[in-house]
């Protein structure tokens, strides 16, 4: 079978990355003095995508589609409600055993998975310098507890104002609620926030409710779409 997942993420990716840059530079024109929050994805943005990685890696380990087993995957991640923190992780690795026939235990799932959200380090230096130039710099992912057990190991979270986590806060960015109610939280209009993430529909959701965006697909495409709306000098 064609990896019709992975052609359709990439040839989205260079069709969005045209229209952001295209329309960034209207959409940011004047925008230097109003953009008062910043908020980043973590998983294919701060770190590696793990998630995906290591759901592709187990499919091909247990002889199934990889582009197949990660859809099925994701939609259960939301389906069992451990995305949003309404249940377990044993329970969602149950759904998943009992959707796809695999044997792994739920130790050696989550490792495949873990070990692969590596992070970057030069995002994280981009991080800094944006919180040292007096913006609100905010981490809104939808992530479960690992979110925190990354943190714990890493320090990660010291590195931002506030961190959103679908797991804790009960709401993932496949509702478009949750970018009004992040930007109420932090004191700040839709308008004013600018939001970066690698996954297009959750650009498209946040757009659609006023906030500014750039679609992560790599740091030098992401430099020159932040020039677009702040001096990074």
């Amino acid at each position: 079978m064609v990896m019709w997942y992975t052609l359709r993420y990439h040839i989205e990716a260079l069709i969005e990355t045209s229209w952001s840059y295209g329309d960034s530079k209207k959409r940011g024109e004047g925008m230097q003095g109003k953009l008062k929050a910043i908020l980043f994805d973590f998983g294919g943005v701060i770190a590696e995508e793990g998630f995906w990685e290591g759901l592709q890696a187990i499919g091909k380990e247990q002889g199934l589609d990889p582009d197949e087993f990660f859809l099925t995957v994701d939609a259960l991640i939301y389906e069992t409600g451990y995305l949003i923190g309404r249940s377990d992780e044993a329970l969602f690795w149950n759904a998943v055993r009992t959707r796809t026939n695999i044997s792994c235990t739920d130790a050696e799932l989550r490792a495949e998975i873990m070990k692969r959200f590596v992070l970057r380090p030069e995002m994280i230096n981009a991080v800094d310098l944006l919180r040292s130039k007096g913006f609100i710099v905010g981490m809104l992912s939808d992530q479960t507890n690992w979110l925190e057990e990354i943190d714990r190991d890493a320090g990660l979270f010291m590195h931002f104002d506030r961190v959103f986590n679908s797991y804790r806060i009960h709401k993932s960015k496949r509702d478009a609620s949750v970018f009004g109610d992040v930007c109420a939280t932090l004191g700040v209009t839709t308008g004013e926030t600018l939001f970066v993430d690698d996954n297009i529909n959750h650009i498209k959701r946040a757009q659609g409710q006023g906030l500014q965006v750039i679609h992560f697909i790599g740091m030098d495409e992401y430099k020159k779409q932040l020039g677009n709306f702040i001096d990074i000098e």
